[in-house]
């Protein structure tokens, strides 16, 4: 059966691009280009995995993962930002992130980290 993998950006640019990368394989894909937008499709889709963007208009990536973990203690939820700082990093581990990629993403990375946490 596929993985599902939910993909949260605000960014349209960046949705498209992470869904190339995982076309052809083995997963099923979603995308959500808000914070309310990704907890409701996670209601309807249950994925196995998300990739969440910090840097979102309705409520940011940080907001995003806390309200996903009240609802869905074991999400699994990978970070996808271009702010590299260890201090947000942090933040997102703390919120319930499992992992954190920074932009821009390879496939081989996405790939490799979504093939050792599924």
């Amino acid at each position: 059966m596929p993985k599902k993998v939910l993909i949260v950006d605000n960014s349209q640019f960046m949705r498209l691009l992470l869904k190339k990368m995982l076309n052809g394989t083995e997963y099923t894909l979603f995308e959500a280009s808000s914070g309310t937008e990704a907890i409701n499709l996670w209601k309807s889709t249950q994925p196995d995995i998300a990739t969440v963007d910090i840097s979102m208009p309705d409520m940011d990536g940080f907001e995003t993962i806390k309200a996903i973990k009240v609802l869905y203690p074991g999400a699994k939820i990978i970070v996808c930002s271009a702010r590299n700082h260890e201090s947000t990093i942090d933040d997102a581990l703390r919120a319930g992130a499992i992992d954190y990629l920074v932009k821009p993403i390879t496939k081989e990375k996405l790939l490799a980290m979504l093939n050792k946490l599924l």
